[in-house]
C-alpha cells in the first residue's frame, strides 16, 4: 500500500469516526470532519500533507500525489 492510499484510508476513517461520535455524543465532533475536509482540500492544491510526510519518513512507497 502506498502513501496516497493510506492517506485516503486514514482520512475516511477519521470522517466516519467523527460522524459516529457526533451522532452518539455531541454534534461538536463534526468540527473534526470539517478539519479533515479542509486539510484534504488544501492538500489537493498545495501537495502538502503532514500525514504523508510522516508516512514517507517511515519508509512507505510514494504514490502519484505525494512524492
Amino acid at each position: 500500500m502506498n502513501i496516497d492510499r493510506l492517506v485516503m484510508a486514514f482520512a475516511g476513517s477519521v470522517v466516519l469516526l467523527s460522524v459516529l461520535l457526533a451522532h452518539f455524543f455531541s454534534p461538536w465532533w463534526l468540527l473534526l470532519t470539517a478539519f479533515v475536509g479542509l486539510n484534504l482540500l488544501q492538500a489537493a492544491f498545495t501537495g502538502f500533507c503532514p500525514l504523508a510526510l510522516v508516512l514517507k519518513k517511515l519508509g512507505l512507497p510514494a504514490g502519484q500525489a505525494f512524492r
